[in-house]
C-alpha cells in the first residue's frame, strides 16, 4: 500500500505547517501546495516542478474574506466577480500586500489568488491555517493532473503526501482575471467564461501579447510527450496518415477511420463542460499507449470551448509534430 497517497487532511495539514510539499485536490486540477508565506517551501515547488522562476504562482485561501489579507487594494469590479464566482474556478490578480514573498509572485507587484470550491481543499486550508501556493502538481509543461494517480506517476516521492480527493470536477485550470482600473482583463481562459464575466462586470477585455503576467501564459504548456496535432476533421487527417499508429480525442462522437479502441470521446453530447472534465485524463491515457501521434479535434470556439482550445494550442505549440513528419516522410521515402 502506498502511504504517500491518502485522504487524511490532518496529515496533509501538518506536513504543510512543517514546510513540506503536499499535492492537493481542487475542482480544477491537482495542485502542488506549500505554505505561501514560507519562501523556502515555495522555492521547493519550483525545484520539484522544474518551473521557470519567472512564472508566478496562485495563492489559495480558505474563504473570500481571506483574500483581503494578501492584496493591497481591490477594485469594485473585482469584489463583484469574487462574490459571483468564488469559491470556484476564478483567480483574480491584484496588487499584493506586504508580506507576500517575491518568489510567489515571481517578483511582480501583483499576486494571483483564489478560493477553491473543492470541499477537501477548503478543509485543508482551514486546518492548516495557511495560504497555499499551489501550481499544478506535475513537471512544468506537462499535462496537468486531474487524479491523485496522475500526480504519483509524474512526481512520485518528490511530494511528501498526495491528498486524494477523487477526480477533479472541472478538469482544467481556473480562469485568471487581472484589472485595468475597473475593467477585468482575462489573462487565462478557464471554466468561468468571457460571457459570464461580461454579464457580471458589464465589460471585459482579453489580454494580448506574450509577456507572462500570470500562471498558464507560457506559449508551450500542458503537453504530452507524444506529438500532438489539432484538426477540424480527424477523418480527413487520417486519410493521409494511415498506417501510422494514431490515437484520436474528439468531443462529440467517434471517427470512422479508426477502431474505437484507438479513440476517446470526451462527451457524446458535445457538452463542453463534460469535455473539460475529461480532457487531461484522456491526454494522459493517450500518452502512455505508444502511439506515434495524437490527433485532437478542436472545439467550437465559444463558451468553455475557448479555454479548451487555448490549452490544446499551448500543448501543441513548438511540439514534436514537425519532427514526427520528418521521420514519417523519411520512412515513406525509403520504401
Amino acid at each position: 500500500m502506498n502511504d504517500r497517497i491518502g485522504a487524511d487532511v490532518s496529515i496533509a495539514a501538518r506536513l504543510l505547517q512543517e514546510g513540506k510539499l503536499v499535492a492537493m485536490p481542487t475542482e480544477t486540477v491537482y495542485g502542488l501546495a506549500a505554505n505561501a508565506l514560507d519562501a523556502g517551501a515555495v522555492r521547493r515547488i519550483y525545484e520539484v516542478k522544474g518551473r521557470p522562476s519567472n512564472n508566478p504562482l496562485i495563492v489559495h485561501v480558505a474563504d473570500t474574506e481571506q483574500i483581503g489579507r494578501y492584496v493591497a487594494e481591490m477594485p469594485l469590479t473585482a469584489e463583484r466577480l469574487i462574490a459571483a464566482f468564488c469559491p470556484g474556478p476564478l483567480t483574480v490578480v491584484l496588487p499584493r500586500a506586504v508580506g507576500v514573498p517575491d518568489v510567489v509572485t515571481a517578483g511582480r507587484d501583483t499576486v494571483a489568488i483564489r478560493v477553491p470550491a473543492h470541499s477537501m481543499a477548503r478543509q485543508l486550508l482551514q486546518e492548516a491555517g495557511l495560504p497555499l501556493a499551489a501550481p499544478s502538481a506535475n513537471p512544468s509543461g506537462y499535462i496537468s493532473p486531474t487524479t491523485a494517480a496522475h500526480v504519483w506517476e509524474t512526481l512520485g516521492n518528490k511530494v511528501s503526501y498526495i491528498l486524494d480527493g477523487g477526480p477533479c470536477s472541472a478538469g482544467i485550470e481556473s480562469t485568471i482575471v487581472g484589472f485595468d482600473g475597473e475593467v477585468p482583463v482575462i489573462l487565462r481562459h478557464g471554466v468561468v467564461t468571457r460571457e459570464q464575466i461580461l454579464q457580471v462586470a458589464g465589460n471585459v477585455r482579453i489580454h494580448s501579447g506574450t509577456k507572462i503576467l500570470a500562471p498558464g501564459m507560457a506559449l508551450s504548456h500542458y503537453s504530452p510527450r507524444t506529438p500532438l496535432k489539432l484538426v477540424d476533421d480527424p477523418d480527413q487527417e487520417m486519410a493521409a496518415l494511415l498506417p501510422v499508429r494514431v490515437g484520436i480525442i474528439t468531443f462529440d462522437g467517434y471517427c470512422g477511420t479508426l477502431p474505437r479502441e484507438q479513440q476517446i470521446v470526451l462527451s457524446a453530447t458535445g457538452d463542453d463542460e463534460t469535455a473539460a472534465k475529461h480532457l487531461y485524463a484522456a491526454m494522459h491515457d493517450m500518452d502512455v499507449r505508444g502511439y506515434e501521434l495524437i490527433i485532437v479535434k478542436l472545439f467550437p470556439d465559444k463558451g468553455v470551448g475557448v479555454a479548451l482550445n487555448d490549452r490544446l494550442e499551448r500543448a501543441a505549440y513548438g511540439h514534436k509534430y514537425d519532427n514526427f513528419l520528418k521521420r514519417n516522410n523519411t520512412h515513406n521515402d525509403s520504401k
